[in-house]
This record gives C-alpha cells, sequence and structure tokens, in this order.
C-alpha cells in the first residue's frame, strides 16, 4: 500500500493475536531484549578488560557477542513499536535495510563461528606453530572479512530489489526475511542464482570447514593423552553447540522461501521467536558456563558485588 510522499508500505501479517496479548508481547521481547544486551555486553567487557583473554578465540567470542547485540538492535525496537501499534507495518526501504542487517549478520556468524574453529585447529593440532600463524594481524584480517564479505554479498541483491515493483503488500511474518522475495511481481532467476551462490560462500563452507575442522581435532584428540582431549573437550563444545543451534534455525529461514508450503501462522511466530530470542541468549549462556575463564571471571564479578 502506498502512504504519504507515494512511500510504500508493508503489513507485518505474521504476529497472533496481537491485539489482545500486545503488552504480554511487549514486556517478554523487552525483557529478553535487555537481557540480550547485557549479558552479551558483560562478556565483552569481560574480554576486553582482562589482558589474559586477549587471545584469538575470546576475540572471537567478543566478535560473537557484538554481533548479537548488533542484530537484537537493529530487530527489537521495531518489533517492540509493532506491538503496541494499531497496524503492524513498515515501509519498503526500511524493510529491505532490516533484510539486510538480518542476512550480513547471520552470515558474519557463520564466518566468525569458521574463524574460531581454525583457531581451535591450529592450536590443538599444531601448537608449535599457533604464535606464527594466528598473530594479531591475522585475527584482524579475519574479523574484517568476516563481517565486510556478507555486507557485500548481501548489499547487491538488497540494492537490486530497491527498484523492483511490489504486487504484494502482506509479508507472512514479524520480521522482513526470506519470504521478502514473495512480495516482488517478478522474480528474478538471476538474483535467485545468486542468492544461491552466497549461500554456499557464506554459509555452506564455513560450515563444511568447520565440520573438517572438528573432524581432524577429533582424530589428533583420540591419539593424544586425556589432557589434551579435556582441554579440547572444553573449548570445543560451546562452539559445536553454538553451530548447531544457529544452523537449525537457519535451515528453517532458507526453506521458509525455497519451499512453498505454507506454514500455519503460530508455526511462523514461534520459529521467529526462536531465531530472536533463543540464539542471542544461547551465546552468553554457553560461553559464559563453559568457557573456564570467562566463568571464572563472571564469578568474581557477581560475587564481589554480592
Amino acid at each position: 500500500m502506498a502512504g504519504e510522499y507515494n512511500v510504500t508500505y508493508i503489513t507485518l501479517d505474521g504476529h497472533v493475536e496481537v491485539q489482545r496479548y500486545r503488552y504480554l508481547y511487549f514486556v517478554i521481547m523487552l525483557t529478553a531484549y535487555v537481557l540480550i544486551i547485557c549479558s552479551n555486553s558483560t562478556i565483552v567487557c569481560i574480554i576486553a578488560l582482562h589482558r589474559n583473554l586477549h587471545e584469538p578465540m575470546y576475540v572471537f567470542i567478543a566478535a560473537l557477542m557484538v554481533n548479537s547485540v548488533l542484530f537484537s538492535s537493529a530487530i527489537y525496537p521495531k518489533l517492540l513499536m509493532d506491538f503496541l501499534s494499531e497496524k503492524q507495518i513498515i515501509s519498503h526501504s526500511a524493510c529491505l535495510f532490516q533484510w539486510f542487517i538480518y542476512y550480513s549478520l547471520c552470515c558474519s556468524e557463520f564466518l566468525l563461528l569458521a574463524a574460531m574453529a581454525y583457531d581451535r585447529y591450529v592450536s590443538i593440532c599444531k601448537p608449535l606453530q599457533y604464535p606464527n600463524i594466528m598473530r594479531k594481524r591475522t585475527v584482524q584480517m579475519l574479523l574484517i572479512l568476516a563481517w565486510l564479505l556478507p555486507a557485500c554479498q548481501v548489499s547487491v541483491p538488497m540494492i537490486v530489489s530497491a527498484n523492483k515493483k511490489l504486487c504484494h503488500f502482506n509479508l507472512k511474518g514479524i520480521i522482513c526475511n526470506s519470504t521478502v522475495q514473495k512480495l516482488y511481481c517478478v522474480t528474478s532467476r538471476l538474483l535467485n542464482i545468486y542468492g544461491l551462490a552466497v549461500l554456499v560462500t557464506a554459509v555452506i563452507c564455513p560450515v563444511l570447514f568447520i565440520l573438517f575442522t572438528y573432524i581432524r581435532i577429533v582424530i589428533v584428540c583420540y591419539r593424544s593423552s586425556q589432557e589434551v582431549r579435556r582441554k579440547a573437550a572444553q573449548t570445543c563444545l560451546p562452539h559445536l553447540l553454538v553451530l548447531i543451534n544457529f544452523t537449525c534455525l537457519g535451515a528453517y529461514d532458507v526453506l521458509l522461501l525455497r519451499l512453498e508450503t505454507d506454514f500455519p501462522k503460530t508455526v511462523r511466530l514461534t520459529m521467529s521467536l526462536q531465531i530472536l530470542l533463543f540464539h542471542p541468549l544461547f551465546n552468553p549462556i554457553i560461553y559464559g558456563l563453559k568457557m573456564k575463564e570467562i566463568n571464572r571471571q563472571l564469578k568474581r564479578l557477581f560475587c564481589k558485588r554480592v
């Protein structure tokens, strides 16, 4: 639908009984947003303030936390406004921007997890070469690549879609995700091929690389002492849990566009909330509990206050 000054608006039609439960939704999501910001920011500050945590592994963990904060800050404010609004609408340009942030940061997550897997691989399989391979400059280049490459890749379809004509104005979701492409009058075959290429380079390749590195780590650990196996499990298990969680949620999002099946609205809402709630809260809990040094610093911080 067109609004003032020829601004095109899209109706977010994925909410379930928002008129009836608007305040309940608002309180739950506001609480979740505050928890996400506080928990992720706490771990970032702990890593930044303690010099013994200025190692590649912890730097990548901090980058994941920053990713979660940026992701949530791009989604939650609009979502909270929608819960209190009579109409859940978003302009086409704002929808594309939200879509860009959503997918560029999701792809960054996979690349950061791949960088962490590489760091663990070098640390456990090539310990003597670790200081020479994982230098400060190498870590910086991996971080820049993890954020810049997806942003460049995702910006192409966003720019192309900006001038495409909309034939449908009801989006079956509460945020602008892959289903935005179903709103356009003409579906570009070239854009679909490009999207698959981005999926392969930014998601499938990193996941395969992570699996390869962890298989190598398992083989090396199997041949090593119990101490090496314990250390590997302590540092690698959190990464694997985060990867499995994020891959499952990402698979749903991809299948949502590729499959023509119409999922019930309640299922769509539940899965969307899983992505928005579960993963940004899952990261700090897993790394806070499972990473020994971070857990120790958290205990010191909160025990002092108590």
